[in-house]
């Protein structure tokens, strides 16, 4: 489910974005399409100074109004048909013969009478053909959906595209909303962009103006109506839609129901994603190399940190109860999320762990990563400190340094 925000249509990158869209149809992407026209019916009341009334941010739509409406919608389904129709021969759209379809998908009624006011031919989605929209995909065709809704009266009603949008996704149980409008996604009290975030986080954000704390709402009612993901870019950067959803980080925000990021015990699932953390380091002397067998027996000693079903991080936490103390070993973290913040997390967690199993100390071995662990707290020490089961597998010719560090430090 893509929705195109106010401007898409006439934004300079429209080109790139139809291009985008052709190939994730080819790729076997099952597209439905929503697209937004406040923005474009606002300009041609304007131009015709025809007077339009807002109640709390929702317009009223009487007949002259609705007439503006019908315009707007029908020019903005043209482009988007001729657009998605071109196929010459030295354009990215060779070959493409995309197939748009569209219908009276959407069933509204009246909202009515609202704090006294009769918003008369404004109207709020009653339901959506779920199984004509899914045929429709499952004859390779692309779904576009304007809004503009249909009564058993035959009445013709003006939507709110993202409740549109939102509403559609829930119906036919899509598996993500990406929501696209002039701003490249939410951002946090300091203005930075947020590439991630929970529902609740979502919602505790501020947004930049009332268009995305629409676009927010939408998404984050589709999430809690079990869309799994919801994603917010901007249609004015070049090849958004592809990197977003084709890179681990994306280029946007993406909100999700559950925890895009997380923590967790490894299990011997993860073995081979924690191999490919640590195979580099071994090979330049950082880590001890460990051997698949040995990693599969120690495995339940390991933390993992996974992203979007990825092992991006690990550590691991190896008690000596009889003398107070546990090692911290084979912290490692994939190059694209090194300098993030990710060691020092799993730290943490292993120290809670430490503290939980009654240990007093926590002591590492290194040989390249001295200055790490001293600015994680920790004091180099001499080798006869370590618990006497470790100095007995203490590798003299990898000549490590010990640090160690009180669990409470």
């Amino acid at each position: 489910m893509i929705y195109l925000g106010n401007g898409a249509l006439e934004s300079a990158q429209l080109q790139n974005l139809i291009h985008d869209l052709a190939l994730l149809h080819l790729l076997g992407v099952r597209l439905i399409l929503v697209h937004a026209t406040r923005s474009a019916i606002e300009a041609e009341l304007i131009r015709q100074r025809i007077d339009s009334h807002l109640h709390r941010g929702v317009r009223v739509t009487d007949q002259t109004v609705m007439a503006v409406v019908r315009d707007v919608v029908a020019a903005q389904r043209l482009t988007l048909e001729s657009k998605l129709s071109m196929g010459l021969p030295d354009s990215p759209m060779r070959g493409a013969r995309l197939r748009l379809i569209s219908g009276n998908f959407v069933t509204a009624r009246p909202l009515g009478v609202v704090e006294g006011i009769d918003f008369q031919f404004t109207g709020a989605v009653r339901r959506l053909d779920a199984a004509a929209i899914i045929a429709a995909l499952d004859e390779q065709a692309i779904v576009l959906l304007s809004p503009l809704g249909f009564s058993p009266t035959g009445e013709v009603f003006n939507l709110s595209a993202d409740e549109l949008a939102s509403a559609a996704a829930i119906a036919i149980g899509a598996d993500k909303l990406i929501v696209m409008d002039s701003h490249p996604g939410l951002v946090d009290a300091e203005g930075n962009l947020v590439r991630q975030c929970t529902l609740e986080s979502a919602k505790a954000l501020v947004a930049i103006d009332e268009q995305q704390d629409a676009h927010r709402h939408a998404a984050c009612l589709a999430c809690e109506q079990g869309v799994a993901r919801a994603h917010l870019i901007s249609y004015e950067c070049n090849g958004a839609l592809i990197e977003e959803l084709f890179t681990h980080d994306g280029i946007g925000t993406l909100i999700s129901a559950e925890e895009f990021e997380r923590a967790r015990v490894a299990t011997v699932d993860d073995i081979g994603g924690v191999l490919d953390l640590v195979r580099p380091l071994e090979a330049s002397g950082v880590l001890v190399r460990r051997s698949r067998e040995l990693l599969e027996q120690e495995i339940g000693n390991f933390r993992v940190l996974e992203r979007d079903d990825r092992i991006i991080a690990c550590a691991a936490l190896y008690p000596f109860a009889e003398a107070g103390m546990a090692e911290i070993a084979c912290i490692a973290t994939h190059p694209d999320y090194r300098r993030s913040g990710r060691g020092e997390h799993l730290l943490t967690l292993l120290t809670t762990e430490a503290k939980r199993l009654g240990i007093e100390q926590l002591f590492v071995l290194t040989t390249q990563t001295s200055h790490w662990f001293m600015e994680q707290g920790f004091r180099e020490v001499d080798r006869a400190a370590l618990p006497d089961a470790r100095q007995q597998l203490y590798n003299l010719q990898r000549n490590s340094k010990v640090f160690i560090r009180a669990v409470d430090n």
